[in-house]
């Protein structure tokens, strides 16, 4: 109970970032329900002060890019990931971070080498993939899915592009649709889903409460 009492007293801060679009107060609430304090940010000036960041983005990556690029913001998060503090992007907060993407011919903060693809399937598989699927777990021993299973876990995607890691290493989750696609990442304190845990029930909240107590741990 003095360890509960601890973490409420001195809870883990969170920069949410607000590009502009993005489901902001699910997250803030699963952040927030899972311990931490959290905090929707738009000004790369004030993340000094948090330890952790979560980026969710929906909506275009160019429009994404861009508005981070304007902001500052992509410098910040640039040097942010560099320095491996702790970092969770959640859809576009993971295609981001490549190099390239399909979607307006858009290029990324380029931190990993890779591109966005649209999916191109095969008949009978509609774009965007929307709904619950499995996401298979290739990191057993990341600490971002302790408690998951490393098979049958569903979680919630609504997507048209899905990364292509040049690095096979990087890839923390994997999932079917109308073939295999990489639907997580895994570096060092940076992890990416392509999926959205703020949507995705007690397994979604896992992920989540991982990430407060590996931040909470960095930080101690």
């Amino acid at each position: 109970m003095a360890q509960a009492s601890e973490k409420h007293d001195n809870p883990v801060r969170i920069a949410v970032i607000d590009y502009g679009m993005g489901n902001l107060r699910s997250v803030c609430k699963a952040l927030e329900h899972e311990g931490a304090r959290a905090r929707v940010v738009t000004d790369p000036a004030v993340l000094a002060g948090f330890d952790g960041v979560v980026f969710p983005g929906q909506g275009g990556l160019g429009d994404c890019v861009a508005s981070l690029e304007a902001g500052g913001m992509a410098e910040a998060l640039k040097a942010w990931i560099r320095d491996d503090r702790p970092y969770l992007g959640v859809c576009l907060g993971l295609q981001a971070l490549f190099g390239f993407s399909e979607e307006g011919e858009t290029p990324g903060l380029d931190l990993f080498p890779g591109k966005v693809l649209r999916f191109r399937l095969p008949p009978g598989f509609k774009i965007p993939h929307m709904g619950w699927n499995e996401a298979r777990s290739c990191q057993p021993a990341c600490p971002l899915i302790r408690g998951l299973r490393p098979s049958g876990e569903q979680f919630y995607f609504v997507h048209s592009y899905y990364v292509v890691p040049e690095d096979p290493s990087l890839t923390l989750f994997e999932t079917d649709y109308g073939g295999p696609f990489v639907s997580g990442i895994a570096r060092g304190n940076c992890f990416a889903t392509q999926f959205h845990p703020e949507k995705s029930q007690e397994q979604g909240l896992r992920l989540y409460r991982n990430f407060v107590s590996l931040t909470e741990k960095i930080r101690t």
